[in-house]
């Protein structure tokens, strides 16, 4: 509605030009709300105040101007007026609100969609976790707010690239190669004491039996590090592999897994240094190399290869980012665990260096997830082991209840994750609540075929009965959906698509409490199995924006 809105106001724009009663002049960016109050409508636009410094008249006045020479080929808006200093109020006739219906159901899963995005390229970095160990609840949170972004994204228009980073270069992989060689020695007698910062987890002792296990442990070199990097290797490869199959049961597929040893071998750190040498922006103390990241907006310059020669996460960071612009993504959107929130100005000064590419860079926080089991709330420690997987939540209380539940809340702030109430099926669990909506409704669709009732195609029901306050309330939320989606991907909020879903099966249980959809009323049981229909359409494509199944039945 929003979209007929603005295509009905630029129509206008373009005859007043014609016309000379406007002054030809760029159109200024405008913004077309809903009131807070419905007595001012169903939309209302500053466009008119907008345009004042160009046109040289009052808001008021070029209201005016807009209201009598509107173009509304589809007669959608029943009467507009003018508010406080100029904001124009549309609202919008019954019968165009009533037409929503028969859009939605004759578009189906495409109802939601738009082109706002343009065909912009977008790339979504989500998870990364280090090969180092097993998901956790967190990685769960972020993968559910990186795969529904995304979704979101590409539902509002833009063309949409899922990856991964694979962080399996640097110190983790050494600790980790080490953590399995200290656990091989102590699988074969030896008395072991574990070093503070190794992998400690009960997984890295079934990843050392596993190696036991293999021809290929015979051939272990008794040279340390030689055993080191070999065994690190090997970890990798079975934690990555882990990792690959835990997302998947989440419903989370990546259209590209990319390698941070990559970088170094196709020589982009490389790159990054020459490219920063010749602007004259790095410069050595103390035996490390330096990046001058306070002249881009940084608080402090940042270390790229330390005194002892090895290069620092950073720098991998500047050459991965370096190489996404050189993909051609129009956007960045990468989704970082909260601890890394100092890492955002250095990264983006790095790209502003490289060429002015700052912008292109997003980055939402997750915080952590409090997993709570009877009202105690369950430790975390990656290095101690003392965590709940990913994959133990799944099997507990199934990857649509943890997608959702994950997505209840803003990114960055943080949430209690109830697993007992995870497994209700009450209204007090958020996704049972909407899931049993669309649930019950195919149960109606299904009672009305048995009883040889057939839905009439939409354009063939009489709308005339419709009407009633709730009905209209419910159709003019059914008709916003398309610019929530909208909204959840220009404010990078996939959780507000939460909020929506409960609040339209909320509406949708209070008019099911108080109408029948099948009646002795033949006009009105079309009606209102239309009207139902519709419902079951903006919950399934809601859900299914979110990774979450639509059950037909509970």
């Amino acid at each position: 509605m929003k979209e007929r809105i603005a295509d009905i106001l630029e129509i206008t724009l373009r005859r007043l030009f014609e016309k000379g009663v406007f002054v030809p002049c760029e159109t200024p960016e405008y913004t077309i709300e809903v009131p807070r109050e419905e007595k001012h409508g169903d939309f209302a636009t500053n466009l008119a105040m907008t345009l004042a410094r160009a046109q040289k008249k009052s808001p008021r006045q070029l209201a005016q101007a807009i209201i009598d020479n509107i173009e509304d080929p589809e007669s959608l808006i029943e009467r507009v007026e003018i508010a406080g200093p100029g904001f124009i109020n549309f609202f919008v006739s019954a019968a165009s609100w009533k037409n929503t219906l028969r859009e939605i159901v004759a578009r189906g899963d495409k109802f939601g969609s738009s082109k706002y995005g343009k065909g912009r390229k977008v790339q979504v970095e989500f998870v990364s976790a280090n090969p180092t160990g097993p998901l956790h609840v967190g990685h769960g949170r972020g993968a559910a707010v990186g795969d529904a972004l995304a979704n979101m994204l590409q539902a509002a228009g833009f063309e949409v690239e899922r990856e991964y980073y694979i962080n399996d270069a640097g110190t983790q992989m050494e600790t980790l190669g080490r953590s399995m060689l200290l656990r091989i020695r102590e699988l074969r007698g030896e008395e072991i004491v574990f070093p503070e910062n190794s992998y400690q987890g009960e997984y890295v002792r079934d990843l050392a039996r596993e190696f036991l296990d293999l021809p290929q442990s015979a051939e272990l070199p008794e040279d340390e590090e030689k055993a080191v990097a070999m065994l690190g290797a090997f970890a990798a490869g079975r934690i990555l592999a882990t990792i690959r199959e835990d997302l998947e049961a989440f419903g989370v597929k990546f259209d590209s897994w990319f390698s941070e040893k990559s970088l170094v071998e196709k020589g982009d750190l490389d790159q990054v240094r020459k490219i920063f040498k010749s602007k004259d922006l790095l410069y050595e103390e103390e035996g490390a190399l330096w990046f001058k990241a306070t002249e881009f907006g940084d608080e402090k310059d940042r270390v790229l290869v330390r005194s002892n020669g090895a290069e620092t996460y950073f720098f991998s960071d500047v050459a991965y980012h370096w190489d996404k612009v050189r993909r051609g993504f129009d956007l960045l959107v990468d989704v970082w665990g909260a601890d890394h929130h100092g890492y955002i100005p250095r990264v983006r000064a790095s790209l502003d260096a490289l060429g002015g590419h700052g912008a292109r860079l997003t980055v939402l926080m997750v915080q952590l997830v409090n997993l709570m089991r009877g009202g105690e709330q369950v430790a975390m420690s990656k290095r101690a082991a003392h965590f709940v997987t990913l994959r133990e939540v799944i099997d507990e209380v199934g990857a649509d209840v943890a997608r959702f539940i994950f997505l209840t809340r803003k990114s960055d702030a943080s949430l209690d994750f109830d697993l007992e109430l995870a497994k209700e099926q009450s209204n007090d669990n958020p996704v049972y609540y909407v899931q049993y909506a669309h649930a019950r409704i195919a149960s109606v669709l299904r009672l009305a075929e048995e009883r040889g009732v057939e839905l009439a195609p939409p354009d063939q029901v009489k709308l005339d009965a419709l009407g009633e306050k709730m009905e209209m309330k419910l159709i003019k939320r059914l008709s916003s959906f398309p610019d929530e989606i909208r909204s959840c991907a220009e404010a990078f909020e996939p959780h507000r698509l939460t909020y929506y879903l409960r609040d339209l099966v909320s509406d949708f249980h209070r008019f099911y409490h108080d109408h029948r959809i099948l009646s002795d009323d033949g006009e009105l049981t079309q009606i209102r199995l239309l009207f139902v229909k519709a419902i079951k359409t903006v919950i399934a494509n809601g859900l299914s924006l979110l990774g979450v199944k639509a059950p037909e039945s509970m």
